[in-house]
């Protein structure tokens, strides 16, 4: 295989399979300021795979942490050019999380992959075939979502496909009210703020708001917002908030079915939900409600490789790793203590 870096944002694109991996995401990730480098492998001439990756530097050290998201299968000559990367890059590890469903692994993943201590990127997730009619997809949904979407249209919830920047500010809003209630960690508002410019100039890029107006007031509220992104033959829905107020109208669950039909009419294959719990979910995990939302549509319950990390330099790597779990530790017993 034959390693060299690729400027030629057509042919890359052609080449890679998920929005993370492609040429605008990565243009996002370093408006963002981090180093990004973009490469091709070829064999006898001829384009096979490309993939990109950014680095991040590690604290206290002059080493870095390359990450390759959703990219191609962990083979041989992966491995080998990686390798060669993460020397020219000074790394101490690079992590990979390829766009391998676990089904299609026949390939042996290299031995210089090690299995990853600590996943970014979910192993499950749903994924919902968009070529289905619009009555075999109401049909594989379980009975209280349809009943749910059902209850939202009796209450005339309206949901508004945009990409005005109204819009993106109430997105910012609900967002971040979302993740205070469920008490997890979210990406800040810069990052926000620079993933929706780039794919929403790029044309890759759409809020969905879902509107309500109660009878006491003279005004819509906005109570659900997802922010739908698209390559390819998919639609992704990788964030999203809700207000904690007029829950009982499921607006989410409007929004939800209202994705799915837009994802129709641009005539996509598939909508990715961008992450689920396993097939044995535990109702105590507190991703568990996020799960069964999904799970509630029907869609295909998948499983990718995993992430694994290659490694070289392992003092870096084990000190890295011990004080990413101190620093878990902390924030779970912070959590735990109410502070």
């Amino acid at each position: 295989m034959d390693l060299k870096p690729i400027s030629n944002k057509l042919q890359y694109n052609k080449l890679v399979t998920h929005v993370i991996q492609s040429w605008d995401w990565g243009e996002f990730r370093k408006n963002l300021g981090l180093p990004l480098l973009r490469y091709s492998l070829s064999k006898n001439g001829k384009l096979v795979s490309a993939f990109q990756l950014t680095f991040h530097k590690i604290p206290i050290t002059n080493q870095y942490v390359g990450y390759l998201p959703k990219g191609p299968f962990p083979d041989k000559d992966l491995a080998d050019s990686l390798t060669k990367i993460g020397k020219e890059n000074n790394c101490a590890f690079i992590k990979i999380e390829p766009d391998i469903l676990i089904d299609n692994g026949q390939l042996k993943i290299d031995n210089s992959f090690h299995k990853s201590p600590k996943p970014l990127f979910t192993k499950y997730n749903f994924v919902i075939d968009l070529t289905k009619s619009e009555d075999e997809l109401l049909k594989s949904f379980h009975q209280k979502t349809r009943y749910n979407i059902k209850i939202a249209q009796k209450h005339n919830v309206k949901v508004e496909v945009t990409t005005s920047d109204k819009a993106f500010e109430n997105y910012l809003k609900l967002y971040f009210q979302t993740t205070k209630r469920q008490g997890y960690h979210g990406h800040n508002e810069e990052y926000h703020r620079k993933v929706w410019e780039t794919l929403r100039d790029a044309g890759m890029a759409r809020l969905l708001i879902a509107y309500y107006q109660p009878s006491t007031i003279n005004h819509k509220l906005p109570l659900t917002t997802w922010m739908l992104l698209s390559f390819k033959d998919t639609l992704y829905y990788p964030y999203g908030g809700s207000s904690s107020e007029n829950r009982e109208v499921m607006a989410n669950n409007l929004v939800c079915w209202e994705a799915i039909k837009l994802g129709k009419k641009l005539k996509l294959k598939k909508f990715d939900m961008w992450g689920a719990l396993g097939p044995d979910a535990n109702p105590s995990d507190p991703w568990y409600g996020f799960h069964k939302f999904k799970q509630g549509y029907g869609g295909e319950l998948v499983e990718y490789l995993g992430t694994y990390d290659l490694i070289f330099n392992w003092p870096v790597y084990i000190l890295f790793t011990f004080i990413d779990k101190l620093t878990l530790l902390k924030l779970f017993l912070l959590k735990l203590l109410g502070k």
